[in-house]
């Protein structure tokens, strides 16, 4: 590890920061004004660039209703599943990703989640240019 490189540990418990904290809705800003830092550090933590210290840690995880230990869960990803991982945190961390899990989430019917999970298959494969739409078929009854 380089002085320039920062370490996984503090890239790790950056992106659970990150993601806690875009599931709140909360801006770096905010969450800047509750730890008394500016929105700037909270992006050097988010990245890894700069290490979160132990208070400050214990701090973010009051503000963002979490036990600290939030910070360091799944530590144990095979490496194998590294970049599948990544693909879809990435995703998750994102603005359409932190929107469409609310917005699922907040569906309550099992059925209807269903069928959005079917709808959206259906149009992933719909992209493949193998195939054909009229030949992809619903196996939802609710969307025959």
């Amino acid at each position: 590890m380089t002085k320039a490189t920062p370490h996984q540990i503090d890239i790790y418990v950056g992106k659970r920061l990150r993601s806690r904290r875009l599931v709140l809705g909360l801006s770096q800003e905010k969450l800047g004004d509750h730890l008394g830092i500016t929105f700037q550090q909270i992006q050097k933590y988010e990245k890894g660039t700069n290490r979160i210290s132990a208070s400050k840690l214990q701090a973010a995880a009051g503000v963002l209703g979490v036990p600290v230990t939030y910070f360091f869960q799944d530590q144990q990803v095979p490496a194998a599943d590294l970049q599948a991982v990544d693909e879809i945190g990435a995703f998750l961390l994102s603005r359409d990703g932190v929107t469409l899990n609310r917005a699922f989430t907040s569906i309550k019917s099992k059925k209807v989640r269903q069928t959005l999970i079917t709808l959206t298959k259906a149009l992933a494969d719909a992209d493949d240019p193998n195939i054909r739409i009229d030949d992809v078929e619903l196996h939802s009854p609710s969307l025959r």
